[in-house]
Order: C-alpha cells, then sequence, then structure tokens
C-alpha cells in the first residue's frame, strides 16, 4: 500500500471543496487546480497550496500542475476529465496516483456503447438500442425505423444530459443526428453518438459500487434520481421508493457483476431504467464519484472520497457486505442558477446576499460565496442540500424546512420550484418519474407582496423616518429579492415583467450565452420551427427557432459573441 502524502484536486466548486475536507482526515496535503479567475475562491482558500491552469480540460497543464506542486496524485472530481481515460493515463506515465478506475476500465465501461457489450455478456438487460459506431446516417435511420419511436440519441463518450436529444418523429432524425454530435464533440471531445429506445414511465434508479485491488467489492445501496430536467439531475434519494430487498439485492449483484466484467477498480455507480412492474434495465456505468454520493453517505455511514482516496492508495475497500446497511432516508436538492420559470435556462448575475441555514440533520456542500459572480463558463450547480431523516415523509420535511431559509439574492435560483415539487404527493411518495418534471409541473410564481422596493442605492429620507420597512418572507438586496424560493428584478417602485418575446418580429436571448452558431442572413426566408442560431451557457446548449415562417430582417449576432438575457439576436418580418 502506497500512502498518497499530497494531492492535486483537478476540479473546481463544491467537489473540490469535499475532496480538501476529505484531505485533512487523512492527513493529505491539498493542492487546488485554478483558472485565474478563481484564485479567491473558497477551494482555493482551504488548500495548502494552488497551481493556476489556463483550463481543467487541459490534461497535460494538470498534470503539469501535478508535477510542479510535488503532488503524488490526482484526484479529477467529478465533469471535466474525471472520466477520461486519457488523461488517467497521463497521470500514471508522470508517476502519479490516478484516485479513479484504471484507464482500460473507464474505456470499457464509461463508453456506453461499449458499457452495453460488457453489460450483455455479464447477462445485464440493458435499454433495447442501436450501436452505431461506424454507421452511416442512412444506417442509422434504418436501424431506427425498425427499433421505432420514441427514440434517444446520446452521446457514447459522455452524460450528464449532454449530446443527449430525443426523437419522436423519425423525419427529423438526421437534424438531431448533427445537432447531437456538435454538442457531444464540444463537451466530450468526440462525436460518437448511439440510439436508444426511449422508456416512458420509468425511474431513474443507480447502484453505488466498491471495488479494490484484493478481490473485493461491495454495493451501497442505491438512489433514485427520477427527478430530472434536460436529462440532469434534480433531486436524489436513498433508498429509492419501491425498491425491496430483493430488487435492491439484484441491482446490486447486476452493477458488481458489470464492474468485475470491466476490471474496475473504486468508486463507480451503474445506473438503471426500472419500471412500474418491477422489469428494469442497465443504462449506464459512470466511473467516477457522483454529485449526488452525500446520500450515500448518509445512509451508510461509508466516507465515499476517503474509500477512493485509500483504494487508490492500495487499501481496501472499508466494509464488507454483510456490514452495508441502510439507516433511515437521505435526500439531497441540488440548487442551481437557473429559472425554471424559463425553461430551468442558466441564470448568471452576483450574489448581493447568502444565507445558509445550520439544521439539524442537514449537511450543505457548496462553494459559494457572497459577493460571488456567477458567468456563463461552468455548470450551474451552487450547493447541494442534503437531508437525513428516519424515514422518507420526515426527511422531505426536513429538507423543505432548510430549504426555506436558504437565501440567495442576485441570481435566480431553482429554490422555488424545488419547495414547490417537494411539497407534490407524488414526489413526496416517490411515483414521480423521469418525465414528471417536463410533463406534469407547471410554474407557478407566485405575486410578491405589496410594499417591496428595491433598497436605495443611496441615503433615503424615508427609511430614516421607518416608513419603508420589510416585508415578512421576502428578502432584498439591491434591485433583487426573493420570496418563496423564486427570485426577482425590481424596479424603483414594483417588479419589472420580463418581457421574453418583445414586440416586432424580434427574437432574443433566453438566457446570457454565447453564440455557438447562427444560420441565417438578411433576406432568407425561413419556415416555423426552424433553427436559426445556436447558444450555450454553463455547457447546456439551447436553440433559437422561428416562431413562425417569415424572412431575415436583420441578424445582429455572430457565433462567438456574448449575450446577455433580453438581447436581440435576429429581427423577422412575418408571411
Amino acid at each position: 500500500m502506497v500512502a498518497i502524502r499530497r494531492l492535486l484536486i483537478a476540479n473546481r466548486g463544491e467537489i473540490a471543496v469535499r475532496i480538501v475536507q476529505a484531505c485533512r482526515e487523512a492527513g493529505i496535503s491539498p493542492v487546488v487546480a485554478v483558472t485565474a479567475g478563481e484564485r479567491d475562491a473558497l477551494p482555493a482558500t482551504l488548500a495548502d497550496a494552488i497551481v493556476e491552469v489556463a483550463s481543467y480540460l487541459d490534461a497535460e497543464a494538470l498534470v503539469g500542475a501535478a508535477t510542479h506542486a510535488d503532488a503524488d496524485a490526482v484526484h479529477p472530481g467529478y465533469g471535466f476529465l474525471a472520466e477520461d481515460p486519457a488523461f488517467a493515463e497521463l497521470v500514471l506515465e508522470a508517476g502519479l496516483c490516478w484516485v479513479g478506475p484504471p484507464p482500460d476500465a473507464m474505456r470499457r465501461l464509461g463508453d456506453k456503447t461499449v458499457a452495453r457489450t460488457v453489460a450483455r455478456a455479464a447477462d445485464v438487460p440493458v435499454v433495447p438500442g442501436v450501436d452505431a459506431d461506424g454507421m452511416s446516417d442512412e444506417a442509422i435511420e434504418r436501424e431506427a425505423a425498425l427499433l421505432g419511436p420514441p427514440l434517444l440519441v446520446k452521446a457514447a463518450g459522455g452524460g450528464g444530459g449532454r449530446g443527449m436529444r430525443r426523437v419522436d418523429d423519425l423525419a427529423t432524425l438526421r437534424t438531431v443526428l448533427a445537432e447531437a454530435r456538435q454538442e457531444s464533440a464540444a463537451g466530450f471531445g468526440e462525436e460518437r453518438v448511439f440510439l436508444e429506445r426511449r422508456l416512458e414511465g420509468v425511474r431513474h434508479v443507480e447502484v453505488q459500487v466498491l471495488l479494490d485491488d484484493h478481490g473485493n467489492a461491495v454495493h451501497l445501496g442505491e438512489r433514485d434520481c427520477s427527478l430530472q430536467r434536460r436529462h440532469q439531475k434534480i433531486v436524489e434519494a436513498s433508498p429509492a421508493p419501491g425498491v425491496d430487498d430483493d430488487l435492491r439485492r439484484a441491482l446490486g449483484a447486476a452493477a458488481i457483476a458489470l464492474a468485475r466484467a470491466g476490471g474496475y477498480r473504486g468508486a463507480g455507480t451503474a445506473e438503471f431504467l426500472l419500471a412500474p412492474d418491477g422489469e428494469w434495465w442497465f443504462l449506464e456505468m459512470n466511473v467516477r464519484l457522483q454529485v449526488e454520493h452525500g446520500v450515500t453517505e448518509a445512509v451508510t455511514g461509508v466516507d465515499l472520497v476517503r474509500a477512493q482516496l485509500e483504494i487508490a492508495g492500495g487499501g481496501r475497500v472499508p466494509v464488507d457486505q454483510a456490514g452495508v446497511s441502510l439507516r433511515g432516508h437521505a435526500i439531497e436538492a441540488r440548487v442551481y442558477a437557473e429559472d425554471p420559470a424559463n425553461a430551468f435556462l442558466p441564470a448568471t448575475g452576483r450574489v448581493t446576499r447568502l444565507e445558509l441555514p445550520r439544521w439539524p440533520g442537514v449537511r450543505i456542500d457548496t462553494a459559494l460565496v457572497g459577493g460571488e459572480v456567477i458567468g456563463i463558463g461552468f455548470d450551474p450547480l451552487l450547493a447541494k442540500v442534503i437531508a437525513h431523516g428516519e424515514d422518507r415523509p420526515a426527511t422531505i420535511a426536513r429538507l423543505r424546512a432548510a430549504l426555506a431559509e436558504v437565501r440567495i439574492v442576485g441570481v435566480a435560483t431553482n429554490l422555488g420550484f424545488l419547495l414547490d415539487a417537494l411539497a407534490r404527493p407524488e414526489v413526496v411518495e416517490g411515483t414521480a418519474d423521469t418525465d414528471w418534471v417536463e410533463q406534469v409541473w407547471r410554474p407557478e410564481v407566485p405575486a410578491l407582496p405589496p410594499g417591496v422596493r428595491a433598497e436605495p442605492s443611496g441615503p433615503d429620507p424615508w427609511v430614516v423616518f421607518g416608513t419603508a420597512g420589510t416585508v415578512a418572507d421576502v428578502t432584498v438586496a439591491g434591485s433583487h429579492a426573493q420570496f418563496r424560493g423564486w427570485s426577482y428584478r425590481l424596479g424603483d417602485d414594483e417588479l419589472e415583467a420580463s418581457e421574453l418575446t418583445p414586440p416586432g418580429g424580434s427574437l432574443i436571448a433566453p438566457m446570457p450565452a454565447s453564440v455557438l452558431r447562427v444560420e441565417v442572413e438578411p433576406g432568407d426566408a425561413v419556415a416555423a420551427g426552424q433553427i436559426l442560431a445556436m447558444l450555450e451557457a454553463m455547457k447546456i446548449q439551447v436553440q433559437v427557432a422561428a416562431p413562425g415562417a417569415g424572412t431575415v430582417r436583420a441578424v445582429h449576432v455572430r457565433a462567438g459573441d456574448v449575450v446577455a438575457r433580453g438581447d436581440t439576436l435576429i429581427e423577422l418580418e412575418e408571411g
């Protein structure tokens, strides 16, 4: 066994903070890689040292940073290069310890099409689909016709909902393939995609596994991750509703069989789709630490990051299967910088006020600090709020109570959605499926109470004479307010309505973003629904489509431009 002495954390945000904490407990000196604008971020202030890199996607620079910092190991966190076997190989070739699975296992199980083959060989049922490697578009269309809609086009080399597109009409397949390939290339550096049957009415259940180099393998129960938007998780719970001991053993055995077949080591997660009748299928393997690892830590008492460090150093899995028990329930809510009333699109701004509660039985993982500017360059995750209780209803009640005390003012968040969703019967009972947010939930933004107004920028005589006051349950900071979790921008005297479709045939930016491409020029005739431009923010790509047939009157942006929400992109003339 080789003890890790000094560790480079090749990541940012709350996961970097979490790894720093694990290092402190293990007696390991943490070093954090930072970009130029993050030298004063919370992970940097907590680490023993920082090393600046141009990008978290520059593998050679990160390995060079580790060597420069005299680190003997690298932890990739999640996202960025965490599932890139080439990065793992560079780390190992530099004589450093890689805190993750072997590169060959990453290739076998991290690649979705290869993982499907490994699963079938291990007698693990997989979602019906078409592994499209090397196939022409014509051949893919033929296979898609045999499979039949609804389908999903998915990136083979990555996850998190990126490079994933729905196909309800096979006539759109060519266009969808091109879009998915483009997003996959931008997010994961490769264009390979595959087709999968879109199973409806199912829940998303995943199993956490730990394996070491001594032949030990355990599963740590399951998590339900069905509450999603854009195929990205919002709420996760363990144990999963409706999963009894027999099903838990079956899913756990399948996850371990798959991991063993792939030569896995370390912490990983096998994801499954579960039908109402109990039938289940393997979906994919995440060859890294999951964002939602905290709920498993809460119900099992196993520190997954500490286990990663020990296994990477040649140690053993810290518990055997007989010693794994699920104690109570844990539920995590992800707090995002996004606007649920605007299709959950990413939001930007400065956090002018931040209050995070200290609540019994609640853990908050975050790197957010007051005054921080939320831009368009990174994932919109701000914090994870994890509650632990004796049963699911009590845990949800505890989680909602803690979320109600969170104040993040200055940038739109999904707190209002979380408070609303966690009160819905189908969510409390655990019957909400993966389509619930998209097909069932609708935003109901409450009106601000009378008397709410922006804080004065200078001395206000009315404050001196006591007539301005505060309004119960409303938190105001500058020109921003939060009420029941929802975010508002205030005018001098009242709420300013957000005009999303201004008159005159203009198409505006629905979010702050970078312009990836513009598909039209002045004078072009366009059809209803035609894609006119593509935007990207926080790794999310959004299409701007024509609301009706017409002619392009003017184009105000080009590829590479950065736009604010509400900026005019393209002007159309109807008819």
